[in-house]
């Protein structure tokens, strides 16, 4: 039995939670592969909204088993208010959840770390959520870090006061005040405490004893492929690899076992903090599309930059992946559009290009836009793709022509019935 992937292929916010829980019911097993509490999986249903931040976006299934891979970085903080809200909602999370004892910590230190580092780099600023998941990273790829297998141990507190130490130090040398690590601390060790209390496992063992027995797996990815380490819009990227490669190293699946790869993206672009943004829109449509799209980060709450769809940096995101499978999410935010742009070029110093260059940070880059039809109706009610309108349907078909892979899924708003399943 494979491994299905899904992840994001663009700069994150692309819907991948509400489309990981209503593939779940074709898999066994939902594995989350990388990333931290940066991440915001936002999932509706019977009315009520979700966000999940470490837990896979499977939780909400019945017999479905839910695994936070080794790839992940873990503020217990953040995991144990997320169990509780899951609690009071009778969602039995003992029975459904596993967490990597390979899975890095989050210390209250690495916060502390972040914002110093933030608050050095002054208008260089990367938008970090300020989570504490570079440090966290840094320390995991420094052979420093703190695993969530080492609370099970008697050593654990000495050896948190050895990374502590280091960390204070450093604080020093940025001349930042942790006069506030005290009370971090106490909520901390709480949560400890209370995670002890959960199913820890040697996942790679547990999800290759899955995939033998032939139990489907889907492995849930967090941010954007252009947000990835090395592939991403480096420096203005996250600390982990978000492709389908990190897949592997995220959860300890050899590349042979990798099935279908399912990218999502938006029906235009959106990004949350610094970085470049070819098709960003600082005008009025921009504004409008931020606006109709209720565009505002998950895990910060902050406005998202808005722009129209770009597909030299689609295509290579899909060219990085592997991508099998599209799904198409908020094609109802354009529906007020009369015309919708579509960026299918650059032109970078005077030469035209149709693929993503090495350095998008200091080139300027003008994007060359292609304008399509727009389909001018509320897209929310419908259940079939034979009620789309022609001017949506001519759009699918003329991004599956361009991009070369079948738009597969198409979600017309937040709840998981909204979504029409194309291609059968």
């Amino acid at each position: 039995m494979s491994v299905d992937v899904l992840l994001g292929l663009q700069w994150g916010d692309e819907g991948k939670g509400k489309i990981v829980d209503v593939l779940t019911p074709q898999y066994g097993v939902v594995a989350r592969f990388q990333g931290g509490p940066n991440a915001g999986h936002t999932l509706e249903f019977e009315g009520i909204k979700h966000v999940l931040h470490t837990i896979p976006s499977g939780i909400f299934r019945a017999d479905t088993i839910n695994i936070v891979g080794n790839g992940v970085v873990i503020d217990v903080i953040t995991l144990r208010k997320e169990i509780n809200a899951l609690l009071h909602l009778n969602v039995p999370v003992a029975e459904r959840l596993f967490i990597s004892r390979k899975a890095n910590l989050i210390l209250p230190t690495h916060r502390l770390l972040d914002a110093a580092s933030e608050a050095l780099k002054g208008a260089d600023k990367i938008g970090s959520t300020l989570r504490g998941i570079g440090p966290a990273y840094m320390d995991k790829t420094g052979r420093n870090g703190l695993r969530m297998g080492d609370t099970e141990s008697t050593a654990f507190r000495q050896r948190y006061d050895k990374l502590k130490q280091k960390h204070l130090e450093l604080l020093r040398t940025m001349n930042y005040d942790a006069s506030g690590l005290s009370e971090m601390e106490k909520d901390f060790f709480d949560a400890v405490d209370f995670i002890r209390t959960l199913n820890f496992v040697d996942s790679e063992h547990l999800i290759n004893g899955y995939i033998r027995s032939h139990r489907s797996v889907l492995a849930e990815g967090a941010q954007g492929s252009l947000l990835d380490i090395d592939f991403g819009s480096y420096p203005f990227v996250t600390s982990s690899n978000t492709i389908t490669a990190g897949a592997c190293t995220g959860l300890g699946i050899a590349p042979r076992h990798i099935g279908k790869v399912y990218g999502i993206f938006k029906a235009y672009c959106t990004r949350v903090g610094s970085g470049p943004f070819p098709t960003e829109l600082n005008d009025a449509t921009g504004e409008a599309i931020r606006k109709a799209g209720n565009e505002f980060g998950a895990t910060t709450g902050r406005p998202r930059r808005c722009g129209w769809l770009d597909l030299p940096a689609l295509r290579y995101a899909i060219m990085i992946n592997g991508v099998s499978d599209l799904t198409m999410t908020k094609p109802d935010v354009l529906s007020d559009f009369d015309t919708i742009n579509v960026c299918t070029h650059y032109e970078v110093n005077g030469e035209k290009i149709d693929y993503l260059p090495y350095d998008i940070v200091h080139t300027e880059i003008k994007p060359v836009y292609t304008s399509l039809p727009g389909w001018k109706k509320d897209l929310t009610g419908i259940t079939r793709e034979e009620d789309f309108p022609k001017e949506l349907s001519a759009y699918i078909q003329w991004l599956e022509e361009q991009l070369n892979v079948p738009v597969s899924i198409v979600s017309v708003g937040p709840d998981r019935k909204q979504t029409i399943i194309r291609n059968k």
